[in-house]
Protein backbone atom coordinates (compact mmCIF):
# COMPACT_ATOMS: atom_id res chain seq x y z
CA UNK A 1 0.00 0.00 0.00
CA UNK A 2 2.85 2.38 0.85
CA UNK A 3 4.51 1.60 -2.46
CA UNK A 4 1.35 2.63 -4.34
CA UNK A 5 1.11 5.83 -2.29
CA UNK A 6 4.76 6.66 -2.94
CA UNK A 7 4.35 5.95 -6.67
CA UNK A 8 1.26 8.20 -6.83
CA UNK A 9 3.15 10.95 -4.99
CA UNK A 10 6.15 10.64 -7.35
CA UNK A 11 3.80 10.74 -10.34
CA UNK A 12 2.13 13.88 -9.03
CA UNK A 13 5.48 15.58 -8.41
CA UNK A 14 6.75 14.67 -11.89
CA UNK A 15 3.51 15.91 -13.48
CA UNK A 16 3.69 19.20 -11.54
CA UNK A 17 7.34 19.67 -12.49
CA UNK A 18 6.59 18.99 -16.15
CA UNK A 19 3.70 21.46 -16.12
CA UNK A 20 5.87 24.10 -14.44
CA UNK A 21 8.63 23.55 -17.01
CA UNK A 22 6.14 23.95 -19.88
CA UNK A 23 4.74 27.15 -18.36
CA UNK A 24 8.26 28.49 -17.85
CA UNK A 25 9.16 27.62 -21.46
CA UNK A 26 6.06 29.45 -22.74
CA UNK A 27 6.81 32.50 -20.57
CA UNK A 28 10.43 32.56 -21.76
CA UNK A 29 9.25 32.25 -25.38
CA UNK A 30 6.86 35.18 -24.88
CA UNK A 31 9.68 37.35 -23.50
CA UNK A 32 11.97 36.45 -26.40
CA UNK A 33 9.10 36.99 -28.86
CA UNK A 34 8.48 40.49 -27.56
CA UNK A 35 12.15 41.36 -28.07
CA UNK A 36 12.37 39.76 -31.52
CA UNK A 37 9.01 40.92 -32.87
CA UNK A 38 8.93 44.35 -31.27
CA UNK A 39 5.41 44.21 -29.89
CA UNK A 40 3.76 43.16 -26.64
CA UNK A 41 2.72 39.51 -26.83
CA UNK A 42 0.12 39.93 -24.08
CA UNK A 43 -1.65 42.68 -26.05
CA UNK A 44 -1.71 40.81 -29.36
CA UNK A 45 -3.07 37.57 -30.76
CA UNK A 46 -1.34 35.23 -33.20
CA UNK A 47 -3.16 32.82 -35.52
CA UNK A 48 -1.48 30.18 -37.67
CA UNK A 49 -3.81 28.69 -40.25
CA UNK A 50 -3.28 25.75 -42.60
CA UNK A 51 -4.76 25.91 -46.09
CA UNK A 52 -4.81 23.52 -49.03
CA UNK A 53 -2.38 25.84 -50.84
CA UNK A 54 -0.20 26.76 -47.83
CA UNK A 55 -1.20 28.78 -44.80
CA UNK A 56 -1.05 32.12 -43.04
CA UNK A 57 0.40 33.88 -40.04
CA UNK A 58 -2.01 36.49 -38.72
CA UNK A 59 -1.20 38.87 -35.86
CA UNK A 60 -3.60 41.46 -34.50
CA UNK A 61 -3.93 43.77 -31.53
CA UNK A 62 -6.49 42.79 -28.90
CA UNK A 63 -7.59 46.43 -28.49
CA UNK A 64 -8.32 48.27 -31.77
CA UNK A 65 -7.21 51.53 -30.10
CA UNK A 66 -3.70 50.09 -29.52
CA UNK A 67 -1.98 51.73 -32.46
CA UNK A 68 1.50 51.30 -30.97
CA UNK A 69 1.41 47.50 -31.11
CA UNK A 70 -0.64 47.53 -34.34
CA UNK A 71 2.04 49.61 -36.05
CA UNK A 72 4.79 47.37 -34.65
CA UNK A 73 3.00 44.32 -36.10
CA UNK A 74 2.77 46.11 -39.44
CA UNK A 75 6.49 46.84 -39.33
CA UNK A 76 7.45 43.29 -38.32
CA UNK A 77 5.38 41.12 -40.67
CA UNK A 78 6.61 42.54 -44.02
CA UNK A 79 10.14 41.93 -42.74
CA UNK A 80 9.21 38.33 -41.83
CA UNK A 81 7.73 37.75 -45.30
CA UNK A 82 10.96 39.01 -46.88
CA UNK A 83 13.19 36.92 -44.59
CA UNK A 84 11.15 33.75 -45.16
CA UNK A 85 11.24 34.34 -48.92
CA UNK A 86 15.04 34.41 -48.64
CA UNK A 87 14.91 31.14 -46.69
CA UNK A 88 15.87 32.81 -43.43
CA UNK A 89 14.04 31.70 -40.30
CA UNK A 90 16.27 33.52 -37.80
CA UNK A 91 13.40 35.31 -36.03
CA UNK A 92 11.34 32.22 -35.13
CA UNK A 93 14.55 30.40 -34.17
CA UNK A 94 15.34 33.20 -31.72
CA UNK A 95 11.77 33.24 -30.37
CA UNK A 96 11.74 29.49 -29.80
CA UNK A 97 15.42 29.32 -28.74
CA UNK A 98 16.03 26.53 -31.23
CA UNK A 99 18.01 25.97 -34.40
CA UNK A 100 15.56 23.27 -35.48
CA UNK A 101 12.03 24.28 -36.35
CA UNK A 102 9.89 21.62 -38.02
CA UNK A 103 9.55 22.36 -41.73
CA UNK A 104 11.97 25.32 -41.80
CA UNK A 105 14.88 23.44 -43.42
CA UNK A 106 12.61 22.16 -46.19
CA UNK A 107 11.02 25.59 -46.62
CA UNK A 108 14.52 27.01 -47.10
CA UNK A 109 15.46 24.30 -49.58
CA UNK A 110 12.21 24.78 -51.54
CA UNK A 111 11.99 28.56 -51.20
CA UNK A 112 11.66 29.04 -54.98
CA UNK A 113 8.37 27.10 -54.84
CA UNK A 114 6.85 29.17 -52.00
CA UNK A 115 5.40 32.69 -52.19
CA UNK A 116 5.07 34.94 -49.14
CA UNK A 117 2.82 37.99 -49.27
CA UNK A 118 2.24 40.55 -46.55
CA UNK A 119 -1.35 41.80 -46.19
CA UNK A 120 -2.27 44.67 -43.87
CA UNK A 121 -5.38 43.97 -41.81
CA UNK A 122 -7.60 46.25 -39.74
CA UNK A 123 -5.93 45.29 -36.45
CA UNK A 124 -2.47 44.26 -37.64
CA UNK A 125 -1.26 42.15 -40.51
CA UNK A 126 -0.96 38.75 -42.09
CA UNK A 127 1.62 36.80 -44.07
CA UNK A 128 0.04 34.54 -46.67
CA UNK A 129 2.17 31.53 -47.58
CA UNK A 130 1.31 29.86 -50.90
CA UNK A 131 2.75 26.87 -52.74
CA UNK A 132 1.55 24.19 -55.13
CA UNK A 133 4.59 21.97 -54.66
CA UNK A 134 3.68 18.96 -52.42
CA UNK A 135 6.94 18.74 -50.43
CA UNK A 136 6.96 22.50 -49.82
CA UNK A 137 3.30 22.36 -48.77
CA UNK A 138 4.05 19.60 -46.27
CA UNK A 139 6.93 21.68 -44.84
CA UNK A 140 4.70 24.78 -44.52
CA UNK A 141 2.11 22.73 -42.66
CA UNK A 142 4.77 21.27 -40.31
CA UNK A 143 6.09 24.74 -39.58
CA UNK A 144 2.65 26.24 -38.90
CA UNK A 145 1.53 23.28 -36.79
CA UNK A 146 4.64 23.74 -34.64
CA UNK A 147 3.80 27.46 -34.26
CA UNK A 148 0.23 26.63 -33.19
CA UNK A 149 1.56 24.38 -30.43
CA UNK A 150 4.37 26.69 -29.31
CA UNK A 151 2.26 29.86 -29.22
CA UNK A 152 -0.70 27.96 -27.70
CA UNK A 153 -3.08 29.67 -30.15
CA UNK A 154 -5.75 26.97 -30.10
CA UNK A 155 -5.92 27.18 -33.89
CA UNK A 156 -7.02 23.98 -35.62
CA UNK A 157 -4.21 21.86 -37.04
CA UNK A 158 -6.53 20.81 -39.85
CA UNK A 159 -6.13 21.87 -43.45
CA UNK A 160 -8.99 23.77 -45.06
CA UNK A 161 -9.70 25.76 -48.20
CA UNK A 162 -8.48 29.35 -48.15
Amino acid sequence: MRLVSVMCLVGAVVTAATLAARQDHHASSALRAGRVMGFDQSRTTHHFLLFTDGGSIDVSVNDPADTTNRDAIRAHLPHIAMMFEEGRFDAPMLVHDSTHLPGAKEMTERRAAIRYAYVQTEKGGRVDIVTSEPAALNAVHQFLTFQIAEHKTGDPATVRAR
